[in-house]
């Protein structure tokens, strides 16, 4: 039996939401259809890849891949905006501009606190950018070499750059996908390490002073998944249990575990020169279709920041925005476990996220479902945070829903052992055929059980599943803000410490 005051607890409570609602609003600009509140996106036009992602005196810096031209991918530039608190973004003049060696494709920055580079002047620290030069003029002529690697510095803490008159820097030897270098200071070695995309692998580089370069090995020509070029990719050491693990990101695109572009990695060993893997499968930072070119902050010591481009190649430049296009995820800490002996790159969300929660609508007592369709709340917040956890894992299927008839489902299916996200009837759809479509992700987990936490925004939902092992991102575009919570299809699961937290807009 039921016991009935219990769900009518929660529902009673839940219907306060709605007193929230005014709260969650914000005022001024970010207020077109589908704009994210709570995701950093450009005040107008085309952004794709996270750059240069640098802290450094208190300060995040995010570069992007950015064409100020129009909401289409165009001849690409470093964006860049600034945040104290990885939330709130001042977003200012563009960084880097196109030059007579071509658009400036992804690449990273480091804190050159040595001065190898010898751009430091009167004891100013330089902050410097490593990028890709990539000569459109090359590439239409049918080169093999027409992406390079550069240098610019900042000695204003990333105000104002300055790029190096000895450009490119490292020389492509005729490799038509020769980009995003993923630079850092490899201490034992007393070097910079280049980690850098070629092709279908990862060539890595070292160098004293940023500026000459010898080549180290490759890797990867054999291993992980192959559907598409490899890009943007990362390389960094992590701790687990007393001991010292190398992480190597690697983007890809095409070849997602759900179509289109995505992050895979391994986990293994470097020595400075090789990088020498545990697992040579391939594994998955995100499974869901939106989250891409996802790297991590330098110079953040031990605490490993990522944060990926919230999008996918194959619609990427067809989303039903007008005015800008495309936006980050939300910053995720990282760390390791291990599953039945296997390494695994874990997620979760930044605990910077815990500063924008308004007073959370919780019920400790448990909500048995013992109806096909069980709802929750009618008034669900703009953007909000949902959290519950499940003492024994069964099949179960939330529907956010408006009044429009467009619904977004999220749930488990314990025969098929995954987590998904059905985005078919989610509102507008029709912009590519590829976007309606149900989404999977494996459950990693071996407990028998469970927590989820996701984060809504207008237009986006990330989750993470079994303390961050399942992670899924996936955009949506609902006619009207989903409203309704039902849960359907959900006999007999018994779900705890159900809360629902309304998030203010970082917009002001």
């Amino acid at each position: 039996m039921i016991n009935k005051k219990r769900p009518l607890l929660i529902f009673c409570c839940l219907l306060l939401v709605v007193a929230l609602k005014a709260q969650v609003k914000t005022a001024g600009a970010y207020h077109e259809p589908f704009r994210p509140q709570l995701h950093f996106s450009p005040k107008a036009h085309w952004m794709n890849d996270p750059n240069g992602m640098v802290y450094y005196k208190g300060t995040y810096h995010l570069f992007f891949q950015y064409y100020p031209g129009g909401i289409n991918w165009g001849p690409m530039h470093w964006g860049h905006a600034t945040s104290k608190d990885l939330l709130h973004w001042k977003e200012l003049p563009i960084a880097l501009y196109p030059d007579s060696l071509g658009f400036i494709f992804s690449g990273s920055a480091v804190v050159d606190y040595q001065n190898t580079t010898g751009f430091g002047k009167n004891g100013i620290v330089p902050m410097v950018a490593i990028f890709t030069h990539h000569d459109p003029k090359g590439e239409k002529a049918g080169h093999n070499d027409f992406q390079n690697e550069s240098l610019a510095y900042s000695l204003d803490e990333g105000n104002t750059w300055t790029k190096y008159a000895g450009n490119p820097v490292l020389k492509n030897p005729g490799i038509r996908d020769f980009r995003d270098p993923k630079v850092m200071w490899y201490a034992p070695g007393k070097k910079w390490v280049m980690t850098l995309a070629t092709l279908d692998h990862i060539t890595f580089y070292s160098s004293s002073n940023l500026k000459d370069w010898k080549k180290e090995s490759e890797f990867g020509k054999q291993l992980g998944a192959h559907g598409g070029v490899w890009e943007c990719p990362d390389l960094f050491p992590m701790q687990l249990e007393g001991k010292t693990y190398w992480v190597l990101i690697v983007n890809l695109n095409p070849g997602g575990p759900n179509g289109g572009s995505a992050t895979q990695y391994f986990i293994g060993d470097f020595d400075g020169t090789t990088f020498k893997p545990i697992n040579k499968d391939s594994k998955w930072a995100d499974y869901g279709p939106d989250e891409y070119a996802g790297i991590t902050w330098s110079n953040t010591g031990t605490r490993k920041i990522f944060l990926g481009w919230m999008s996918n190649w194959e619609y990427a430049g067809q989303l039903p925005t007008e005015k800008w296009r495309n936006a980050m995820t939300l910053p995720r800490e990282l760390s390791l476990t291990k599953i039945n002996g296997e390494m695994i790159l874990v997620s979760n969300l930044a605990k910077e996220l815990n500063t924008i929660a308004l007073k959370p609508l919780t019920s400790k007592a448990a909500l048995t479902i013992d109806k096909p369709e069980f709802p929750v709340t009618r008034a669900l917040p703009d953007q909000f945070k949902i959290k519950f956890s499940l003492d024994r894992l069964n099949t179960y299927t939330l529907k956010f829903q408006n009044d429009a008839g467009e619904q977004l489902l999220v749930g488990y299916d314990k025969e098929e052992g995954r987590y998904f996200i059905d985005r078919t009837k989610s509102g507008e759809v029709s912009f590519n055929p590829n976007f309606a479509k149900i989404l999977y992700a494996p459950r990693l987990a071996t407990t028998a059980n469970s927590d989820i936490t996701m984060v809504f925004d207008a237009s986006s939902v990330e989750l993470f599943a079994d303390h961050g092992l399942s992670v899924m991102t996936s955009l949506f575009f609902p006619r009207q803000p989903f409203n309704r919570l039902v849960f359907i299809n959900s006999k007999g699961i018994a779900i705890k410490n159900l809360e629902i937290t309304p998030l203010k807009s970082i917009w002001k």
